[in-house]
């Protein structure tokens, strides 16, 4: 390709609807002439039609946090307000990265939007991060760390607390997202975590229901759903865990009754598919044919949670990319969070998507 033919493809990345004549003028050419260079381009497979639509990419965004995580293991239950014995680990997390991760092991193709430090941190996670997914659409800042989360981890592998440093992505705006616009509209699918600030999720909002592009949103705490509005237009699935439904809502989930209601209030304010998941109480699920609670699978030793809830997102997120049934989708999201759970990793090393189907079959 020569220069213009370049700068042509640029052009219509940024704006698929842009004139002839407005192409022309910023590439300061005749309207002939770039008509003649865009013939090329349609020759050469570069552009697709008369629309000037790029080919599919076919790709799932994943749009969030992408943090090193640390661990601290406590060797003996905790005691406030002393020095509790303990060995750390560290990895990398974020749960758009880590959702990310876990689809791309099961062989789907993965672009990371996230924000972080240009810092030895940031370098850590693309490195771990790359065999899985792309990192180019992750933006690197001169001022400012990347994301850190810090668990303390009970000797049976609950969490006892965690801390997280999350600053950065206020810098995951509507405004940078709007540069990749095309990327998003072209999308398999989009998955956003609730690192991302309001105005972001309901810009992706607007952008999946004026595309027609599947959208995932996944929170990540309780108190981060003050960043997802009350009109869920746009969602194609929401997964969250019964803490951050009920403070969402501004309800109380006392039982199987409120726990059901909570997954029809989601779907009554515009979810197609809403999962409230309840760790070994299974997870309760519906869309439009209806409500119902799924057994949790059953976990011999559990090792560490973090990551779980993750895994259960991408195993569920794949099974419907695969053509599984809505059924199926979920078990498929249990069974990964119940082997994850199982796995001192935040991802378990051994997923792939023959693994993982395998496991189902022998589920049954």
């Amino acid at each position: 390709m020569n220069r213009n033919e370049q700068k042509i493809l640029e052009l219509i990345e940024r704006d698929p609807y842009l004139s002839q004549q407005e192409m022309a003028d910023a590439l300061g050419i005749s309207r002939p002439s770039l008509a003649n260079l865009i013939s090329g381009l349609i020759k050469q497979g570069r552009i697709l039609g008369r629309a000037y639509v790029l080919p599919e990419e076919n790709a799932i965004l994943c749009i969030g946090g992408a943090n090193v995580d640390r661990k601290f293991h406590l060797k003996a239950p905790s005691v406030h307000g002393t020095s509790n014995p303990a060995t750390v680990t560290r990895s990398v997390g974020g749960v758009a990265r880590n959702i990310a991760e876990n689809l791309g092991r099961l062989g789907h193709e993965v672009q990371l939007v996230s924000v972080a430090g240009d810092d030895p941190e940031w370098r850590f996670i693309e490195e771990v991060s790359s065999p899985y997914m792309d990192t180019a659409m992750t933006k690197t800042l001169s001022e400012g760390a990347t994301g850190s989360y810090t668990a303390v981890l009970e000797p049976d592998g609950e969490m006892t607390l965690a801390l997280a440093d999350m600053d950065i992505y206020t810098e995951l705006t509507p405004s940078y997202l709007e540069h990749h616009r095309s990327k998003l509209m072209r999308a398999k699918l989009l998955a956003v975590d609730l690192n991302c600030p309001k105005e972001t999720v309901m810009y992706l909002q607007a952008l999946a229901s004026s595309s027609n592009v599947p959208l995932a949103v996944i929170p990540v705490s309780a108190p981060k759903m003050d960043r997802l509005g009350d009109d869920l237009s746009g969602v194609s699935f929401l997964i969250l865990n019964r803490d951050e439904a009920a403070l969402g809502l501004g309800i109380s989930i006392q039982d199987q009754a409120d726990w059901k209601r909570s997954v029809e209030m989601l779907l009554e304010q515009g979810a197609k598919t809403a999962v409230v998941t309840g760790g070994k109480d299974g997870a309760m699920a519906g869309d439009e044919n209806g409500v119902m609670h799924f057994r949790a699978i059953e976990t011999q030793q559990v090792e560490d949670v973090t990551g779980a809830g993750d895994a259960f997102s991408g195993g569920l997120l794949h099974a419907h990319l695969s053509g599984y049934d809505f059924h199926q989708a979920v078990q498929m999201g249990m069974l990964n969070a119940s082997k994850t759970l199982a796995s001192s990793q935040t991802v378990r090393p051994e997923l792939t998507e023959t693994v993982l189907t395998k496991e189902l079959e022998e589920l049954k």
